[in-house]
Parts: structure tokens; sequence; C-alpha cells
């Protein structure tokens, strides 16, 4: 079973870099229930809508506000080492405001263009960006396939107006060219199982899939509970209690 200790040289990271990455944050065995349950799950592929980029290509997004205790999304959503993790990062107590496997296929996964998720979450009523996600590899995420890649300490640039380009909405693409003059593009290259807690206000972008190879990612992300939405009944949730699971209940869903 996976172990995983925030250390205050981590805390301190995450706060100037606005990400921060942790390696085997779910072991070999529970990543692969994971993704055998995934790739068998047809409500998935229903449910799953496709945004095209700017050159054509295709990305499957699959997003739920609900939590079925029923499925493992939801073991991962409610697991000990994600949500105790991010209630230290963000400095509140959190709860679930949505999740979504990203799911680029083989040579005509699209990519995603720059953005801030609170670029997207202002507009839903929440008036600070204390919100923030934790991405898990459930395939292999290389440069080849399509990663996520990330604008170092971006998120201190506060929010970036965002504007429609192609069926996707992405940061405004003049201040987006400045901030890469001044900070450091990273590839974020996971194994499957690996964790990405990223900073609501980061900068971020994938390209397309030019590989054989799959990219499927479970994004979980987070509000905090100060930062209840004032609009009622929006988009995603507004606050309700969070229940955390244990590690080794979370493995028992993963793993069956």
């Amino acid at each position: 079973m996976t172990t995983f200790e925030l250390t205050p040289q981590l805390i301190d990271d995450f706060h100037q870099d606005g990400y921060l990455i942790v390696r085997e944050l779910f072991d070999p065995q529970e990543i692969a229930g994971l993704l055998s349950f995934a790739k068998a799950d047809a409500a998935l592929a229903d449910e799953a809508y496709v945004r095209r980029d700017s050159g054509g290509g295709e990305t499957r997004l699959a997003l739920r506000n609900d939590l079925d205790d029923t499925v493992p999304y939801t073991a991962v959503v409610r697991s000990q080492r994600i949500v105790q993790a991010m209630q230290i990062l963000l400095g509140d107590e959190v709860y679930h405001y949505h999740h979504k496997m990203m799911i680029k296929q083989p040579r005509i996964g699209g990519a995603w263009e720059w953005h801030q998720d609170y670029g997207y979450w202002y507009n839903f009523g929440c008036l600070f960006p204390d919100m923030g996600s934790c991405m898990v590899a459930v395939d292999q995420a290389t440069t080849e396939n399509g990663c996520l890649q990330v604008l170092k300490g971006s998120h201190k640039l506060g929010r970036v107006d965002h504007v429609r380009i192609g069926e996707q909405v992405g940061a405004d693409p003049e201040r987006v060219e400045a901030a890469r003059q001044r900070f450091e593009l990273v590839a974020v290259e996971l194994e499957p199982g690996d964790g990405l807690f990223f900073h609501g206000n980061l900068l971020h972008c994938s390209d397309q899939n030019h590989s054989e190879h799959p990219r499927w990612s479970l994004i979980n992300c987070y509000n905090t509970r100060h930062n209840d939405p004032y609009i009622q009944d929006g988009r995603h949730p507004n606050y309700s209690p969070l229940e955390i699971w244990p590690d080794d209940k979370v493995r028992d869903v993963l793993i069956t």
C-alpha cells in the first residue's frame, strides 16, 4: 500500500511552483484496478463528450459532479492521501467540486489550450482561487502522447481572462505568450499511479497525442469550504462535507 508524507519542503514547493508531483501516489495494483474498471465502463464511454482543439484533434472528457460509492472513481476522490494533502496545501477543509476522466486516444487525441481552471470556476460563483486538483495518471503520460505542460510559478499571476479558442475556452493568448517568456515550461511526464497536485490558477495545457498509446487521467477537483460559491445550484456543487476514506478501504475498492 502506498504511503505519502506531505513534508514542509513539499508544501513550500507547492506554494512556490503552483504544483507538486507525487510518484506512486497509487501503487501498481490499485491503478491497474482503476484502469481495468475505467476501460470497461460503458457509462463512462456514453457520458464522454468531445472537445476539438484549434487543429481539429479530439479529446474526450467525462465529467461527474456526484459521488457513487460503488465505483472506484469515488474511492480515489475520497482517498485520505489526496484529500488530507489538499486540505494542507489549500489551508482549509475541502469538498468534492467534481471529477473527470480525460481520454486521449492514440493518434487522434487532441490538445488542450493554455488555461487556468479558476479561469472557468470564477464564472461559477467562486470568489477566491483557493481551489485545486489532483490528477492521477491512469496510463503513462509522456511528451509523445500529450502529457500536461505547466508554467512553473504562474499561479502567482492571478486570474487571466479566458476567451473562446476553437471549441475550447483558453487563457488570453497574448498574456499566455508574455507568461511563457517569464516562467519555466515543465512537461509533466508521469507513470501510472503518479499524482499531480496543482493550484487552480496554474497555467497549463497539453499537446495532441501523436503516439500509439492512449493517455487516460483522472482529475479530482476540490474547493475550499470558505469558498462556497455564492451562486446556488450552479455548474458544480456547493459545499457539503466530504467523507474521507482510509487507505485500506480505498485499496479494497480499487483492487476488487
